[in-house]
């Protein structure tokens, strides 16, 4: 079985600008630089005919022209005292969510059945430990919130594997795909 996702990978200089931040929030376990990425679609746990079937959908995905995107802001998921990442946003951009939306259709249609989420496009910066204190991820992300990167431009998007470990994912491209 294969833990299958599609994403964005980060130009270098935006993905080291971004470890550049990576500190100084007791309970972190900070994504290292190569684990860093836009995430367009989750797949979960595959067949190779499935995935072999994935790929021949993505694959007409793409063709629309690059993208331009821009890193904006930071914050963190969780409910009320309980966040478990924190991550650095994606400025808002219609053709990141159009991607997104194919890569969904594109598994649906492969006979798969990603879970249907509100996309909120982002880079996870870390995973947070069950010591990481609530005030201190609060005065993390006040701390970085006026993030903003430079426009980067991105003119493929990937398949990637995932195993998952006790500090997070390792991830492997297995396809590329034009964008």
């Amino acid at each position: 079985m294969l833990r299958l996702f599609t994403a964005l990978a980060l130009p270098p200089d935006i993905a080291e600008t971004l470890t550049r931040r990576q500190t100084g929030l007791p309970g972190a376990a900070w994504r290292p630089v190569e684990a860093l990425h836009i995430t367009l679609s989750f797949y979960g746990e595959l067949t190779r005919q499935q995935a072999d079937d994935l790929d021949g959908e993505l694959s007409r995905a793409g063709g629309r022209g690059p993208l331009t995107l821009s890193l904006s802001g930071v914050g963190a998921f969780g409910d009320g005292h309980r966040a478990h990442a924190v991550w650095a946003g994606v400025a808002p951009n219609d053709a990141l969510h159009q991607l997104a939306a194919r890569c969904e259709a594109a598994g649906r249609r492969a006979g798969l059945n990603p879970p249907r989420r509100t996309y909120h496009p982002h880079v996870t910066l870390a995973y947070l430990k069950g010591d990481a204190r609530p005030d201190r991820v609060g005065a993390w992300v006040q701390g970085h919130n006026l993030l903003q990167s430079p426009p980067f431009r991105l003119d493929h998007f990937g398949l990637w594997s995932s195993v998952t470990g006790p500090h997070g994912g390792t991830y492997r491209l297995e396809q590329e795909y034009p964008l």
